[in-house]
């Protein structure tokens, strides 16, 4: 369970043996069933998580009641209500499983342990921070400046594997789109294939 975010971390800075046997000692694992909550709105998130095997989304609830998808992360992804878990604020996230899940869970308080004993660790999380941000501000730009079409197909693109593995109603709500509209294109590029 630990040889994919140790793989994930080594992909990003160098670590020692000792090192690599250290960081597990900072996690707990828990396993999810389909639909099961990691994190619900209101609750405080006390962990970030890894997703060691499955898929989670990350969403809120307009004032109908529909989910609206920040966020899909599957094996090798980090998941959390950031600012929750920093601030250890009520959550405006709730995180459920796509499909049964497994996640490696690391607390605040460990979380800033291993970054004072393992000091690598936080260069290994700023660059993943760097990466997130880009891809925030990316997805912020597409929001406003792509097409439907557009949208559909630089996220199929850039993520051939959520596009086989999540329902297409759920990545209709990431993109903003109706799901009819992600139903349309879809049949529209089968065609073209």
């Amino acid at each position: 369970m630990f040889d994919i975010l140790l793989s994930h971390i080594q992909n990003k800075v160098e670590l020692s043996e000792e090192q690599s046997h250290k960081i597990p000692s900072f996690f707990t694992s828990k396993k999810l069933r389909k639909k099961q909550y990691l994190l619900q709105e209101g609750d405080i998130c006390k962990c970030l998580s890894f997703v060691s095997k499955g898929l989670l989304k990350s969403y809120v609830l307009d004032e109908k009641g529909n989910k609206r998808i920040n966020m899909f992360a599957f094996e090798g992804w980090w998941i959390s209500d950031f600012n929750s878990f920093i601030h250890q604020e009520k959550a405006i996230l709730n995180i459920d499983a796509v499909e049964e899940t497994e996640v490696l869970m690391i607390t605040l308080e460990d979380y800033e342990r291993m970054m004072l004993e393992i000091p690598v660790m936080d260069r290994y999380f700023r660059i993943l921070y760097q990466n997130s941000l880009v891809t925030k501000d990316y997805r912020l730009m597409v929001s406003n400046s792509f097409t439907a079409e557009e949208k559909y197909m630089q996220f199929a693109q850039k993520n051939p594997e959520i596009i086989k593995r999540v329902p297409h109603n759920l990545i209709a709500s990431y993109l903003g789109l109706a799901p009819e509209t992600v139903s349309r294109i879809r049949k529209k590029w089968s065609l073209n294939t």
